[in-house]
């Protein structure tokens, strides 16, 4: 009996958690880099979730990578060098993670047990699993305008005191 009342609680505990990952945002701070009619470019820093470690700067496993994020958006009274705080919607987020790796990791994998059952060598799998995800990437090349569309982010001013 436990057993089935457990099958049913999880879904539904999954379901709340995606539910409320897809509302939130994502911020980051940046700083404006450059402006180009509707085009700005904004600096940020990703992190590392240890970079805030007391003695992240003696261990190797933290780091910090510039990037820089391209927001289409009315650019009226931003200044280059003005810190701002670039956000995006959680399902943006899981639409380009699912794009950037999960699909391409799906194809790699499919790909590779399918050509393991087929009797192909670990090599020869291994290449035509690679070889498979080419024309997915030239898929994803080919449609970037439409992509680019539909992963947006907005611009904030942050509050000087």
């Amino acid at each position: 009996m436990f057993t089935k009342i457990k099958v049913f609680i999880l879904p539904l505990h999954a379901k709340r958690f995606a539910k409320q990952t897809m509302n939130s945002r994502i911020r980051h701070v940046g700083v404006v880099d450059s402006i180009e009619h509707s085009h700005v470019r904004v600096r940020i820093v990703q992190a590392a979730a240890c970079s805030a470690c007391k003695v992240a700067s003696h261990c190797n496993a933290s780091e910090a990578k510039e990037k820089i994020i391209d927001v289409y958006t009315d650019a009226n009274g931003l200044r280059i060098g003005e810190e701002v705080v670039v956000s995006t919607s959680g399902s943006t987020a899981s639409r380009a993670t699912l794009i950037g790796f999960v699909i391409p990791l799906g194809i790699l994998v499919g790909v590779l047990f399918v050509m393991k059952i087929l009797g192909y060598s670990d090599e020869a799998s291994a290449l035509w699993a690679m070889g498979a995800l080419i024309p997915y990437y030239i898929c994803v090349w080919l449609l970037r305008e439409r992509i680019a569309k539909s992963i947006s982010f907005q611009l904030e001013r942050t509050i000087t005191n």
